[in-house]
C-alpha cells in the first residue's frame, strides 16, 4: 500500500464530507476511493468513519489520526517546496501577527534584520493581544505562545517563555518577611494582569503537583506595560511572562521571587495553516524566527 497515497485520501475524505465528493476532488472513481479506505482501516485495525447510507463521520481513533495525518502530509509536501525551490531568491509580502509587547520586544528587531538580509520581501506586521483567526484574515505567520490545540494548523517550536512572579525589592522592604510559598499571596498585594491570568487565580507547580491560588489587589488591568509599571511602583506582586519583566528585573527594578514553583514555560511557536503551500519567503521567515528569537531569548 502506498501509505502516503492513502493518508490524502483519508484527508479529503475528512475535509470533504464524503466519499463522493473526496473521490471527485482527488480524481479517482468512487471504488477505488473506498477500497483505499479500507484497505487503511485494516493496515491499521482501526475504523477511522462512522458511516450510514446518509452520512460520514469521523471515530475518536480517525481524529487522532486525522490531526498526525495533517502534520505529516504538510512536512513531506514542505519538504518537496524546499527542494524545487532552494534556489529561488524570497520575494514578495508576508502578513506575521504576533502578540503586542513580545512583538515589539523580539519579533519587529528580528524582522528588521532579515529584511537587512532579504530587500526583497516585505512584511506586514501585525501586533494583536488575541489569538487571531490565521486563515480568515489572511495571515501569513503567527507567533504564538501557548500550546497548539487547532488540528488545522502547523506549528515550529521557537523557544519556551517562562511566568515569574516578581515584586519591587521597596515593597519586600516593607513586608514582614519574604514570601517562601505561592499561598502566601493570596494574603498579599497583587497587581492582576489579566493578560496571564483573567479570574485571578495564579498557577504554579509544587514539586510536579498543580497549584492554584487565588490572588487580590487594588490594581487590575489588561495591559501589561501599565501593569508592570503599577509593580514597579510597589502596588504589588505580579505575574508576567519573563520577557514582559526582563529589563526591570535587570535593572534591579524588579526582583523575581517564588522561581522555584513557577509552572511549566509557555511553548513559543511559528504557525500557519496546514493546508497552505508554502511559499519560498514565508519558508525562510519561519526558519529565520525560529533561530533568531531563540537566540534573542537566550540573551
Amino acid at each position: 500500500m502506498d501509505k502516503l497515497n492513502a493518508m490524502t485520501v483519508f484527508v479529503k475524505i475528512a475535509d470533504e464530507g464524503s466519499l463522493t465528493a473526496a473521490a471527485n476532488v482527488l480524481g479517482k472513481s468512487l471504488p477505488a476511493v473506498v477500497r483505499i479506505l479500507a484497505a487503511l482501516e485494516e493496515l491499521l485495525q482501526t475504523r477511522l468513519f462512522n458511516r450510514t447510507t446518509r452520512r460520514i463521520a469521523l471515530t475518536e481513533e480517525g481524529r487522532i489520526y486525522l490531526e498526525r495525518c495533517r502534520k505529516i502530509l504538510a512536512e513531506v509536501e514542505e519538504s518537496e517546496l524546499a527542494l524545487s525551490q532552494e534556489k529561488i531568491v524570497p520575494r514578495g509580502m508576508i502578513t506575521l501577527s504576533a502578540p503586542v509587547r513580545f512583538g515589539e520586544m523580539h519579533v519587529a528587531p528580528s524582522v528588521t534584520r532579515f529584511l537587512e538580509q532579504y530587500p526583497h520581501v516585505e512584511i506586514n506586521l501585525l501586533l494583536f493581544d488575541r489569538v487571531v483567526n490565521i486563515v480568515d484574515e489572511g495571515i501569513d505567520l503567527a507567533v504564538r505562545i501557548a500550546h497548539l490545540h487547532d488540528s488545522s494548523l502547523i506549528a515550529k517550536p521557537a523557544g519556551e517563555i517562562r511566568q515569574v512572579v516578581c515584586v519591587s525589592p521597596n515593597l519586600l522592604e516593607k513586608l514582614e518577611s519574604r514570601p517562601q510559598r505561592p499561598e502566601e499571596l493570596s494574603d498579599l498585594p497583587c497587581v492582576r494582569f489579566s493578560g496571564i491570568s483573567s479570574n485571578s487565580i495564579w498557577h504554579f507547580n509544587d514539586s510536579g503537583k498543580d497549584l492554584d491560588v487565588k490572588v487580590g489587589g487594588s490594581f487590575r488591568c489588561n495591559q501589561v506595560k501599565a501593569s508592570v509599571d503599577a509593580c514597579v511602583a510597589g502596588l504589588g506582586f505580579g505575574l508576567f511572562f519573563n520577557y514582559q519583566v526582563m529589563p526591570w528585573v535587570e535593572s534591579g527594578e524588579l526582583e523575581i521571587v517564588l522561581s522555584e514553583f513557577e509552572p511549566a514555560p509557555k511553548p513559543l511557536n511559528l504557525v500557519y495553516p496546514h493546508s497552505r503551500l508554502m511559499a519560498t519567503r514565508v519558508r525562510t521567515l519561519v526558519d529565520w524566527l525560529a533561530q533568531d528569537l531563540k537566540n534573542s531569548l537566550v540573551k
